[in-house]
């Protein structure tokens, strides 16, 4: 399991998932030649059964015995897997990419490979899986800290990014709006808000409030 905290770094391990030994093996070279770390797996049921967010990427074979790749892809997004996905397929594939591509993969690449263009597509893999883990790493510091906010301050935010005045929030909640004031200028310096907008953007992120709201009929 990754680290939960702030200063966790994001996997760079590329698994490559193929029944194909020889196949299996050129990848591994071919990666760990620019400087890639590898670990290969022979099928998805082995892969699956490694954890998979030691992982920075999959490269996964669209067609092997037992498992196919689309049913591996499958059991990740059940799993609420992250792991961008580069699906390996022959040229009477190209349908199944596309089912792949649509269930949420990364990329499909075409047997047989051009090399330059596998490295960097799974560089461009590993580039998206680095922002996706700053994000949630950015996302689990935000709701560290609405939770250390007082539970006024937290209704207050709330109050705030629903588009209350001081005024609003302070008859709601039977306090004067100087508290109110206060208390909401405690919130976003604890919250890391410059102001109101970004303090609203941030009540969003957290789902505190819906992104958008209805339109009035």
């Amino acid at each position: 399991m990754l680290s939960s905290t702030s200063h966790s770094l994001p996997p760079t391990v590329i698994a490559v998932v193929d029944d194909d030994q020889a196949l299996r093996e050129s990848l591994v070279w071919l990666l760990e030649s620019v400087g890639l770390t590898t670990r290969a797996f022979a099928s998805g049921d082995a892969f699956l059964a490694a954890a998979h967010d030691a992982f920075g990427a999959l490269l996964l074979d669209v067609r092997m015995p037992g498992m196919s790749g689309l049913q591996v892809q499958q059991q990740l997004v059940d799993r609420h897997a992250s792991l961008p996905i580069i699906m390996m397929t022959g040229h009477g594939d190209v349908p199944m990419a596309v089912a792949a591509l649509k269930n949420g993969a990364f990329e499909f690449i075409e047997k047989p490979f051009n090399h330059q263009q596998l490295i960097e597509v799974v560089q461009r893999a590993l580039s998206s899986a680095g922002q996706q883990h700053q994000r949630k790493q950015a996302l689990a510091q935000l709701r560290a800290s609405f939770e250390a906010l007082r539970p006024k301050e937290q209704r207050i935010v709330v109050h705030v990014a629903e588009g209350m005045t001081n005024r609003e929030i302070a008859g709601h909640m039977g306090i004067s709006a100087k508290t109110v004031e206060v208390y909401r200028l405690r919130a976003m310096k604890v919250m890391g808000a410059a102001n109101v907008a970004e303090l609203v953007r941030q009540a969003v992120a957290l789902s505190l409030v819906p992104a958008l709201l209805p339109d009035a009929d």
